[in-house]
């Protein structure tokens, strides 16, 4: 057997495990402590294990099995805090780190993508790395302020790609970077992982009865060829910083060279949002969580892009007070913004307007047309979830997530079992997952905010027409 195929095997031998220890251990206990069929609550010490064994598999893989870690490490926010707590340490970890590739092995990916004299760009580079991702690992390098941009580094096109002012101050000799470096076999591993992944859907149902987690998996697989071709995410990224230049809240890092494999942009300094979440000022949670919403409102209309990987270790809080973004693989491209329906069926939604929120929510697939489907009681569904937005200013926290999480997954629930009649349009899957995950954020960071005038600025159709 060759090493590629043994590696292969391994992968799948350790994902396959998982379903068999963490749903066999804790998914029917948690099922039944959030859906209220029970009251039992696991051992904490089975709790433990089972975060630890979690953690360590999706971060050794890395791959989808780390992007879908991380995600985890969002939603637990809405579970009960004594089922939260351990595998909240746990799978935290994955927002910042995990095993880093060897020097080696970085090394040559760096010399196949820049070429055979790729430290002649780098003043320094700190074989350390500095944070791990899901495809990659960022080290921290000093760019040479006059190097040429490496001939992978150029557009399509043969225009080069010249940085945007970074955060730091460019010394005349070097430039604070950040360089991502995508693991070998990246591909190949995130494909296998995702056809893995499949099997831990018992997880997903004993949260949220009825989740089909298909969708979810073929909106990333649609996907993978984007977030692995870091030249398609240095576009996206130069979009961004265009949009937000000098934005006197947002920071956006230039791009400085790219490679279909190898990425550099400047490096942003900053309190990550894990960090805040575990131990920030009331007043940084509420700056983050108001910088967190302001950007994922602005973003469709300013960049006609959204940030598609709602997670904390893709920000930074700047010792200036800005929100510093980083990560731009994941992207969904709204060039018209967000969609109007949105908006303006959530105004109506407040307003009351019930049988108007069925109409528009009908024209645009939420509710089939043959379903008669009793227009106050999706009123009823849809108003405790607005609240956010029904107020000058609200607070998230876990405890109304929670609530709200029990609400819609009890199976003895009117919203249970209405949201079992309510459709998921494939066009608006991932602005659905990115604005849960965004909410899971401001859950964990308990963030307080005038939502409500954000969305008044920045979403089409909200705002009351004059």
């Amino acid at each position: 057997m060759t090493d590629i195929p043994r590696r292969a095997v391994s992968r799948t031998a350790k994902l396959a495990a998982l379903p068999l220890g963490f749903a066999g251990r804790t998914v029917l206990g948690v099922g039944k402590r959030v859906t209220g069929l029970a009251s039992e609550v696991i051992s904490n010490e089975i709790q433990q294990r089972t975060a630890e064994q979690l953690f360590s598999v999706l971060g050794q893989l890395k791959g989808g099995a780390m992007k879908f870690g991380q995600a985890l490490s969002v939603f637990e926010a809405a579970l009960p805090e004594e089922i939260a707590a351990p595998y909240r340490q746990a799978l935290t970890k994955l927002q910042e780190a995990a095993p880093p590739l060897p020097a080696a092995s970085v090394h040559k990916v760096l010399a196949e993508q820049l070429g055979p004299d790729w430290r002649s760009y780098f003043l320094e580079f700190d074989d350390k790395p500095a944070a791990a991702a899901s495809i990659g690992q960022v080290h921290r390098a000093i760019w040479k302020t006059d190097a040429p941009v490496p001939p992978a580094g150029r557009r399509r096109g043969g225009r080069t790609r010249a940085g945007a002012a970074g955060q730091e101050e460019t010394t005349p000799t070097g430039r604070p970077v950040a360089v991502k470096v995508q693991y070998p076999g990246a591909g190949p591993a995130l494909l296998s992982d995702l056809k893995q992944l499949s099997r831990l859907g018992a997880m997903f149902r004993a949260i949220q009865p009825g989740l089909d987690i298909k969708p979810l998996l073929s909106e990333l697989r649609e996907r993978i060829s984007e977030e692995l071709d870091y030249q398609l995410e240095a576009e996206s990224q130069r979009a961004f910083a265009a949009a937000y230049a000098d934005d006197p809240e947002i920071f956006v890092p230039g791009v400085v060279a790219a490679a279909p494999q190898v990425l550099v942009t400047d490096w942003v300094e900053g309190k990550p949002l894990s960090q805040i979440i575990d131990s920030g000022t009331e007043a940084e949670r509420d700056q983050a969580g108001r910088l967190m919403a302001t950007l994922h409102f602005s973003a469709p209309m300013r960049a006609g892009l959204l940030h598609a990987d709602p997670h904390p270790g893709n920000f930074r809080l700047l010792p200036d007070g800005r929100l510093g973004v980083i990560d731009f693989g994941a992207v969904a491209r709204l060039p018209g913004g967000h969609p109007e329906p949105i908006g303006r069926l959530v105004r109506l939604a407040l307003a009351g307007e019930a049988d108007a929120v069925v109409a528009g929510l009908r024209e645009e697939g939420f509710i089939r047309v043959d379903n008669p489907i009793d227009a106050q009681a999706v009123l009823d569904f849809l108003m405790p979830i607005l609240q956010p937005l029904s107020v000058e200013e609200f607070r998230f926290t876990r405890a109304w997530l929670r609530v709200e999480a029990a609400r819609i997954a009890n199976p003895r629930s009117p919203a249970y079992q209405l949201g079992r009649q309510l459709n998921l349009p494939p066009s608006y899957l991932l602005i659905h997952r990115v604005t849960l995950g965004s909410i899971g954020v401001l859950c964990q960071l308990e963030a307080k905010a005038p939502y409500r005038g954000i969305v008044e600025r920045w979403l089409p159709g909200f705002a009351p027409v004059p």
